[in-house]
């Protein structure tokens, strides 16, 4: 067993589910803005909360607004342990993925160079700066974000983000973030022995998330059923969310990432009256049940609120809600 600390990144908005699924694994150490730095064991480490997760290399302070930064950053570099990191590693490429908060005379690719530079001179990896659009091929990724005066340097512990689900084999517009539909599970509360609804799942990402437990699964889009029967759920079936095709209090708790007309256009019976969504829920959810809804921020629930999660997805505002008949 090898404990590290360790940095897993987030959607903004759900740091503290993330949280909450880590402390069952290590101790948490800190919640910042879409991170959560801990300590845990390496070995194993699943996390369906996060974005990703990293080892932390250093944390650099001292690291202002304008580009005297830059060398900081590049002096510190200099210095950082790096041999527990970079143990075990077979690669001949390296890549840095930066971000900073507030207005700065720089900008992430200066950040990226800073680092890169000198970490590519002392581990005798080729650079691939991210400047100019290159992607990088697969080696060490390395992860830079820069608060305040603080920098924090990590290195990328698994070959692959971890929001790339190995099921994932086909996406289409308004697909659900992977974490974000682990992040809304978690909210709806224990589902081992209870039935589950997604009445627009989309390419599956909420039924798949939730693992083996009694799911129904619908979408109005035969194109999206297909999809997520491609992604691997069974069962999926064409059904309009403004007429399910299930009795009154048929489940226990809903999780979904309902069309609003933004990135994927409402249809059916929805297209034309959305107000028979919540009706549609109120008659099919259990009076004692939950549902957990990604929402565009703003949008008026036809459910009672228990708590309001928001979130930023791509520079878009949302709420994740918990509601309850």
């Amino acid at each position: 067993m090898r404990t590290a600390r360790l940095v897993a990144r987030t959607v903004r908005g759900i740091e503290e589910v993330a949280a909450a699924e880590i402390r069952a694994l290590g101790r948490v150490e800190r919640i910042g803005h879409r991170e959560v730095l801990f300590h845990a064991d390496v070995s194993g480490l699943d996390l369906r909360c996060a974005d990703d997760v990293f080892a932390v290399a250093a944390e650099i302070e001292g690291v202002g607004h304008t580009r005297a930064a830059l060398d900081v950053l590049t002096r510190a570099v200099r210095s950082v342990d790096l041999a527990p990191l970079l143990a075990g590693r077979d690669v001949s490429t390296m890549d840095v993925s930066a971000s900073f908060l507030g207005r700065r005379t720089y900008n992430r690719y200066d950040l990226e160079d800073a680092v890169g530079q000198p970490l590519a001179a002392r581990t005798g990896l080729r650079y691939v700066s991210r400047r100019g659009g290159a992607v990088p091929p697969p080696g060490l990724s390395w992860r830079l974000t820069v608060t305040d005066d603080r920098a924090l340097l990590a290195l990328r512990l698994a070959s692959r983000p971890l929001h790339r689900r190995p099921w994932r084999r086909v996406t289409r517009p308004g697909s659900l973030h992977p974490p974000l539909a682990a992040a809304m599970l978690r909210l709806a509360g224990p589902l081992a022995g209870r039935r589950l609804l997604d009445p627009c799942c989309g390419v599956g990402t909420i039924p798949l998330e939730a693992g083996n437990v009694s799911i129904v699964a619908t979408d109005h889009a035969p194109a999206a059923v297909a999809a997520a029967r491609a992604n691997g759920l069974t069962p999926v079936a064409v059904a309009d969310a403004g007429r399910l095709p299930l009795g009154r209090g048929a489940v226990d708790v809903v999780v979904s990432n309902p069309p609003w007309d933004r990135q994927v256009r409402a249809t059916g019976v929805l297209g034309h009256s959305p107000d028979r969504f919540w009706s549609e829920l109120r008659r099919v959810l259990d009076p004692h049940g939950r549902a957990v809804l990604l929402l565009p921020a703003g949008t008026k629930p036809g459910l009672t609120v228990l708590s309001r999660h928001p979130v930023s997805l791509s520079g878009r505002h949302a709420e994740v809600l918990v509601m309850t008949p």
